[in-house]
């Protein structure tokens, strides 16, 4: 027999550490070559590392939670070669962004294969002490959620469940924090009349050429944010509140906040004003796509100059999100609700729905915060002036 250290290997572009998110195996386990070992995570990028070598495990270097240096022992086999060797740190031989696999077979699966499943429901299902192979998956290609979790626990419960903050959602609730104890967030709401605005996105989705995405509501928020932060290019900004700089861009990368499993994720859509509405809708597609399936890089995760955040369906009359540093400003559409209005006189029934924002206040006063939402729901209301330079 003979020992094999396998050590964390840089799974990004120079990262330092990583944070263990979970474990797949145990000491004392045999694995097999390419068997899966440990789910970690650096930024918003969560990577599966599987296994170099065929053998039994002797050691685990860290808990879940805790982070490792790259370089630093994470497994430790005993295999059957002839000799001791230790995987090299870089690069990462055995990492693989972590994605819903190729369905098979069953006959040609080998013995270490688990139900299809995110890592975050893997650990769920581990907590509460439910076997995924007895729970029959409603997503895609069999793929167990967490809905399919719920359905197979039994109809009364008791006790407390203790959940450990790790991961996306430990990163997401200490940039939250941070952002809300350093930004004196200033939010201001405001009403828009979408009626003109889904008249013509019905328009268009109805006479869409062939090949061509359909049309949601935030292609046509961002095209009107672009052209009115050409006005307030205090609102298109970094603020380095340690140096005193506030970055004023050019170009506005659109951060479109997306829902996972675990928590908000914001890909970056750049150079949003140059792209048409298509093409602001083709993007956005892709990009919440690579982002449920883990396949996101990090460059579009990162680098974002303003951010669009959004409940859908679930958007309520009105809320105060929180500011994505270092950014200045954060928007977000409410649910759009048919109602009775006033216009012209007369009583009539209008599409509606609230516009919430949030500024840092440091850097954007708040009559400024106040016009420039002015003058964005001045072009959602009158959606001609979208395409107009």
């Amino acid at each position: 027999m003979a020992r094999y250290v396998f050590r964390l290997p840089d799974v990004g572009e120079g990262i330092a550490e990583a944070e263990i998110v979970e474990w797949h195996v145990a000491v004392g386990e045999a694995v097999a070559e390419e068997q899966p070992l440990v789910d970690v995570m650096t930024d918003k990028a969560t990577v599966e590392l599987t296994s170099p070598v065929a053998g039994v495990i002797t050691a685990l270097s860290g808990e879940e939670g805790s982070d490792v240096a790259v370089g630093a022992d994470l497994v430790v086999f005993e295999t059957d070669a002839d000799a001791s060797a230790e995987a090299p740190a870089s690069p990462a031989p055995a990492a693989a962004a972590i994605s819903t696999p190729e369905p098979r077979e069953a006959e040609d699966l080998p013995a270490y294969a688990r139900p299809l499943a995110s890592p975050a429901t893997r650990r769920r299902a581990k907590e509460r002490g439910i076997d995924l192979a007895g729970v029959k998956g409603s997503g895609p290609d069999g793929r167990v959620l967490d809905a399919d979790l719920k359905r197979s626990l039994p109809a009364r419960r008791e006790g407390v469940e203790d959940v450990k903050v790790v991961g996306l959602r430990r990163r997401i609730a200490e940039r939250l924090s941070q952002s809300k104890r350093r930004i004196p967030h200033f939010a201001y709401v405001e009403e828009v009349d979408v009626t003109e605005l889904e008249a013509l996105r019905a328009h268009l989705n109805a006479t869409r050429p062939e090949g061509r995405p359909a049309l949601s509501l935030p292609p046509f928020l961002i095209k009107a944010l672009v052209r009115v932060l050409l006005d307030f290019p205090q609102i298109n900004a970094l603020f380095d509140d340690e140096a005193g700089v506030v970055h004023r861009h050019a170009a506005v990368h659109m951060g479109v906040a997306v829902r996972t499993e675990d928590g908000l994720v914001v890909p970056v859509v750049r150079n949003a004003e140059a792209r048409d509405l298509w093409d602001l809708a083709a993007e956005i597609a892709r990009l919440a796509t690579a982002v449920r399936d883990g396949k996101a890089t990090r460059e579009e995760l990162t680098g974002s100059t303003i951010t669009l955040t959004s409940l859908g369906a679930l958007g309520g009359v009105a809320t105060t999100p929180i500011i994505n540093a270092p950014e200045v400003a954060i928007v977000g559409p409410n649910r759009i609700v048919e109602r009775p209005v006033v216009l012209g006189g007369q009583i009539v029934v209008r599409k509606m729905m609230n516009l919430s924002s949030s500024f840092d206040h440091r850097v954007v006063d708040g009559y400024d915060a106040a016009a420039f939402i002015q003058a964005v729901k001045v072009k959602l209301e009158h959606p001609a002036l979208l395409f107009m330079a």
